[in-house]
């Protein structure tokens, strides 16, 4: 078992104060979006070791190249191969993300396969697919959350765009009244997207001021807007369901299904991939002719989760992902050591309070990384978060 050193990712819609505060640092005053915890081969976790050269720092991938089995199981690397198939971070959002969604396995596969075979760069800005991989991934609020999740019915899409009334948005009201579930969401988007974005750029700005005068539901369009003035994807936005998280909840994002991360703090694990299909709110490249393969159209109600409590002290938040499972453990003083031995590769973060995982005193923000098969024991007071592979 290892204490990890984790890399913060300074991406520019990241929160100047969440993670900061969570990790009891003074804020730099730059945004501080992501915390890796894990394996990814951009910014790995770091471990102290001791070899015969004596101790040094490790990235947690080289440790695993050095002993796959005996890091990860004979069973993980059999399922996933020789590498930690999970990354576990913390993610604090100060304004929206891109909206995006994430290929399936097959779809990845094909699509890593046939850009290889183009010869597209691996670093190329209109690279869609960067490994064969998928990306399901789950996001569990530590504060308020709020995002974007899935597409809305046409009509409610159709009478949200509506009550701006604003002339130019008319076209995309009666494809939403006039055709079937599937079709108007895919005409609506195709037509926001293959469109012009200095063409658009006046329909957004009269939106976004009509959201801004109505401010209800219309609210988080307005701030959606007023960071991303002029984008189309503004518009894709109100397609989507907007879903408030409080502490504890928890939100599934499987392949197929559109989503933003618009504001607050959370724990986020996901299948270790970088695959991402953008479709607004972003300067990067759009691969539109993709995105509509991928896309799943159809309305969908947020399934917002919340742990299911098991008799050893586990709350297990249940998905359908085989790479993770995210578990949640709220220590009392005084209580009976919890059990953590598992067969398979986990990491333990704690989010308050204070935790010993085995030997290792975690502060809030501090985590370890514990090898398949370690015995290992959790006491103190707090909320702990354990991520493994899916049994």
């Amino acid at each position: 078992m290892d204490r990890l050193s984790n890399t913060v990712r300074p991406y520019a819609w990241g929160s100047t104060t969440a993670i900061p505060a969570l990790l009891g640092i003074a804020p730099t005053g730059e945004p501080q979006a992501e915390m890796w915890m894990g394996a990814h081969p951009g910014a790995p976790s770091r471990i102290t070791r001791t070899t015969p050269a004596g101790t040094t720092e490790l990235p947690l991938t080289e440790v695993i190249d050095a002993d796959p089995e005996g890091e990860l199981g004979a069973a993980t690397v059999a399922r996933f191969g020789p590498r930690l198939p999970f990354l576990l971070k913390l993610l604090a959002a100060g304004a929206p993300l891109s909206v995006q969604v994430h290929p399936n396995l097959e779809q990845a596969r094909d699509g890593y396969a046939d850009e290889e075979a183009r010869g597209v760069p691996a670093d190329a800005p209109h690279r869609t697919y960067k490994d064969a991989n998928h990306k399901p991934e789950l996001i569990c609020a530590l504060t308020p959350f709020a995002g974007l999740c899935g597409f809305r019915p046409p009509a409610e899409a159709a009478d949200a765009m509506e009550a701006l009334g604003v002339d130019s948005l008319k076209p995309y009201v009666d494809l939403l009244r006039a055709h079937p579930e599937e079709a108007a969401l895919r005409e609506v988007l195709t037509a926001i997207l293959g469109t012009e974005p200095a063409e658009m750029a006046g329909t957004v700005a009269e939106a976004a001021a009509a959201a801004e005068r109505l401010g209800g539901a219309h609210a988080p369009y307005a701030r959606i807007a007023h960071h991303f003035p002029g984008d189309p994807g503004v518009l894709a936005a109100m397609l989507l369901n907007y879903v408030q998280l409080q502490p504890g909840e928890a939100l599934f994002l499987d392949a197929g299904v559109p989503h933003a991360y618009l504001d607050g703090l959370g724990v986020e694990v996901m299948a270790n991939s970088d695959n991402v299909l953008r479709c607004g709110l972003t300067p990067k490249h759009i691969d539109v002719p993709e995105l509509l393969r991928v896309v799943r159209f159809e309305a969908t109600e947020p399934g917002v989760l919340r742990p299911e409590a098991a008799p050893s002290g586990e709350e297990l938040y249940e998905t359908p992902a085989d790479e993770f499972a995210l578990s949640r453990y709220t220590l009392a003083p005084g209580a009976a050591p919890t059990e953590l031995t598992a067969p398979t590769p986990q990491i333990a973060l704690c989010t308050a309070g204070s935790i010993t995982v085995g030997e290792l005193a975690l502060a809030p923000g501090e985590s370890v990384y514990v090898p398949a098969g370690e015995p290992v024991e959790a006491t103190g007071a707090g909320t702990l978060f354990r991520a493994t592979v899916a049994a």
